[in-house]
């Protein structure tokens, strides 16, 4: 029986070890921070809960300041509607992601979190986010770390805005494949990808007429295939290239 009960216990730390790494947040963290088994496991302990939000549904309330929202599958973006009506995405947020880290107050109102495409997320109380980071030192480290990444990431979309439209969507589409890669989502150059054109265009600033002329030209320069909702890169150092895209800013690479 006792061989049994040892049996149990380490298939139970085996199913265990394979979640974390799993785990989208994890395998994001670690890029910033080395993480103790325990640290993992808190982490994952942290993600159970989670709930489907639909595509073109918000994520976050406007006034709900207590909870940090962590995107575990599909992609997300953050946004403001204009005095117009127009909306602007001002960034993307794909699994691993967490939104909305350090707002409160009347700064929950400015930008908005919607799902793109079906997505899963989790809830994550900010005091009980607070008291992991408080408590573990990796856990604090990699946070750290995620906020400098974070802030970087929102530099470089500013200073994509002076590119042009076609730079500008490539740009995106990299960055995707880099962070996508990050958390084992993406393939050496292909990536799922259920946005919609309008999505596009609302992070760039265009309209849909002008998206689809981009997308042409990305096409017809045999810079990408995007077919049955799955984006190709046929050549990815070409189209970084032709994007001025610089992976550094993402901090990614493993520490």
């Amino acid at each position: 029986m006792a061989s049994v009960g040892w049996q149990a216990v380490g298939s139970q730390r085996e199913a265990m070890a394979l979640a974390a790494v799993s785990n989208p947040l994890i395998r994001k963290l670690e890029h910033g921070a080395v993480l103790s088994d325990v640290e993992r496991a808190a982490l994952e302990a942290l993600t159970l809960h989670r709930r489907c939000v639909p595509a073109r549904q918000d994520i976050a309330v406007y006034d709900n300041t207590d909870r940090v929202y962590l995107v575990m599958s599909g992609i997300a973006g953050r946004y403001k509607t204009l005095l117009q009506g127009r909306r602007r995405i001002v960034s993307f947020a794909v699994p691993g992601d967490l939104c909305r880290m350090h707002v409160s107050g009347s700064a929950a109102r400015d930008l908005r979190l919607g799902a793109l495409t079906p997505c899963s997320v989790v809830d994550i109380p900010r005091a009980k986010l607070s008291d992991l980071i408080e408590t573990h030192l990796g856990i604090a480290r990699a946070m750290r770390w995620l906020t400098l990444m974070e802030l970087s990431r929102a530099r470089e979309w500013l200073v994509n805005d002076s590119r042009p439209a076609d730079k500008r969507l490539a740009h995106h589409f990299c960055e995707l494949l880099v962070c996508l890669q990050a958390v084992g989502l993406a393939s050496e150059n292909s990536f799922e990808l259920g946005i919609s054109q309008t999505d596009l265009a609302d992070a760039l600033g265009i309209s849909q007429i002008h998206i689809n002329r981009v997308l042409q030209a990305l096409r017809a320069k045999g810079l990408i295939v995007w077919s049955k909702s799955v984006l190709t890169i046929p050549d990815v150092p070409q189209l970084m290239n032709f994007a001025e895209f610089d992976a550094v800013y993402l901090s990614l690479s493993a520490i």
